[in-house]
């Protein structure tokens, strides 16, 4: 199993966050959109949030890489729709690579207890 973070903002405006988690509450997501990523080799998401920044952890199966997950969403029309929508909370990171939404993180520390 791969673990991955990335972090997003989301734009500073009370209710465009309201109708985004509105979106990923349990049930109100597209359940092609979870079946997809099940299909992509997605184990888990989990999306937290402090004031309009998200942080999100994925974990993967072993083979899983970005640039694969990338070709299977450009495939999926439907995933293609939902991305659009979900573009229009979104706000890019300060320092995202053009066309980037989620932030890949480094890990800087690691507890070995």
């Amino acid at each position: 199993m791969q673990k991955f973070c990335l972090a997003l903002d989301l734009i500073d405006e009370p209710e465009s966050i309201k109708k985004y988690e509105y979106h990923h509450a349990k049930g109100n997501a597209w359940p092609e959109v979870t079946q997809h990523d099940i299909d992509a080799g997605i184990l888990n998401i989990e999306i937290f949030r402090t004031g309009n920044r998200m942080f999100m952890i994925l974990e993967t199966v072993d083979e899983f890489t970005f640039e694969k997950k990338a070709a299977f969403d450009a495939a999926n029309p439907k995933i293609v729709e939902w991305e659009a929508f979900m573009s229009t909370f979104q706000k890019p990171l300060p320092w995202a690579k053009k066309g980037e939404k989620w932030v890949l993180m480094d890990r800087i520390f690691k507890s070995s207890y």
